[in-house]
């Protein structure tokens, strides 16, 4: 038998995220769940309130709705015969984490791309000369 040494475990974050973002960004991707997620926003609704603004059917909504119950956006309980839904922002926290990253590449890269064109344009680059119309002397 070969042992290995043990060391302290490391931790990735964001790769441990990952399953959880997947499965996120897949809820999110449809027009659908994101519209009854921004419904859940405003307090709890139906199954039925959640399906009503779409011309789909209960078992339709109820599929929806199960893709964001499994990206963890959104928790359901029943009561009596009626399914509650309720919004849980925890997992779109995860989300914004990972897209403010991009955030800031693409801010930083806007700025410096800001700055070189600002230096460029104090350096006197050279203006393009006015082309002159048909039969015009410049």
């Amino acid at each position: 038998m070969v042992d290995f040494p043990v060391g302290p475990l490391i931790f990735n974050r964001m790769v441990e995220l990952q399953p959880q973002l997947d499965t996120v960004f897949h809820a999110l991707g449809d027009a659908t769940r994101r519209r009854m997620l921004r419904e859940l926003a405003g307090g709890e609704r139906t199954v039925g309130q959640l399906a009503e603004p779409f011309v789909i059917s209960l078992a339709a909504a109820s599929k929806h709705i199960k893709a964001l119950e499994q990206a963890g956006l959104i928790r359901r309980e029943v009561r009596g015969r009626t399914h509650w839904c309720r919004l849980d922002p925890r997992p779109l926290a995860s989300a914004h984490q990972w897209l403010s990253f991009y955030e800031r590449f693409w801010r930083e890269r806007l700025d410096i791309l800001e700055r070189l064109l600002r230096e460029e344009r104090a350096r006197g680059a050279p203006k393009k000369s006015p082309k002159g119309k048909k039969g015009e002397s410049k």
